[in-house]
């Protein structure tokens, strides 16, 4: 054999190499840790603001008070009137600004809307290396906005 039929690679070791690639893939990715986006991290914001606005609604509509859970030790939002949550990852920093009492009653970790629209406001920050999101409800209104936060490090 010549030098020039003995360079480079036959087909079947180049199949064989992309094999080895493509297994060792599949058995590492699940291992890389899957860390919360900046976009993703829009998303959890308006995921909750979205769920604070449909319980307003559903306190207007219902002509009675609906109170949204907010639960930072178990990092979830619940809604008072339906099923929905919002589930926040762990790598993202769940901070919540709610009031002690609503209406002269002890407030327990909720926001409370009432039938006129009003509630007793509170905020949610979602804080994420140098990106960050606070929904807040104008305890007055209780209108529910999503306003973005700059993160000092």
């Amino acid at each position: 054999m010549t030098d020039a039929a003995q360079r480079g690679f036959t087909l079947l070791e180049m199949v064989c190499v992309l094999a080895i690639i493509a297994l060792l893939a599949a058995v590492l990715l699940p291992f890389i840790p899957r860390q919360t986006s900046r976009s993703r991290l829009q998303a959890y914001a308006l995921q909750a603001a979205t769920l604070l606005k449909a319980d307003r609604n559903a306190a207007i509509e219902r002509s009675s008070s609906v109170a949204t859970l907010v639960d930072a030790s178990s990092r979830v939002i619940h809604s008072g009137s339906s099923r929905m949550m919002v589930r926040i990852p762990e790598d993202v920093r769940f901070d919540a600004v709610l009031p002690q009492t609503c209406r002269r009653q002890a407030a327990l970790s909720t926001i409370r809307f009432f039938p006129n629209g009003g509630s007793c406001g509170g905020s949610i920050a979602l804080t994420r290396l140098d990106a960050g999101y606070e929904v807040r409800v104008n305890w007055l209104t209780g209108r529910v906005e999503v306003v973005a936060r700059s993160v000092a490090n």
